[in-house]
């Protein structure tokens, strides 16, 4: 009981995030790295930016997902360590934003994997982006069992 506490509480202050990027038009991608800049500073909340899935608790994903990807982003969320995470960051990967009706693409991100916050905007605001993973830590502390 005690251990899972600890589990749930060192979990819920140190969320190390891997950006995945399925082709967007990078507007979402520079508000996600704009938090951690020293004008929003999300380290201070213990939210880290990490270089390999391997390493990561979150997957913030941005981009809709095609069928030219889909292998790509099942690898990278196969890949990250249980209990893993998802936020779906901006229009694209949230429905698949302008492009949902074309051809190629499947739609949002939780058409392939299960997603835990949905972040909308196209592209959201660093304020709103800060603000999803901070409810996503404290939901995170509030679970006890592992997905």
């Amino acid at each position: 009981m005690l251990l899972s506490k600890l589990k749930s509480w060192s979990r819920k202050k140190s969320l190390w995030v891997f950006h995945v990027n399925t082709g967007s038009c990078n507007g979402c991608d520079i508000e996600i790295l704009d938090i951690f800049t020293p004008r929003y500073d999300a380290e201070r909340f213990g939210i880290k930016l990490v270089g390999s899935p391997r390493h990561a608790d979150v997957l913030c994903v941005t981009g809709a997902i095609t069928r030219k990807n889909i292998d790509k982003v099942k690898t990278i969320y196969d890949q990250t360590p249980n209990p893993k995470y998802v936020v779906a960051i901006g229009a694209c990967a949230v429905s698949g934003g302008i492009v949902r009706e074309a051809y190629n693409v499947l739609g949002g991100v939780d058409k392939l994997i299960p997603v835990d916050a949905y972040v909308y905007g196209c592209p959201p605001s660093s304020e709103t982006i800060l603000f999803a993973l901070k409810e996503l830590s404290n939901k995170i502390g509030e679970k006890t069992n592992e997905r």
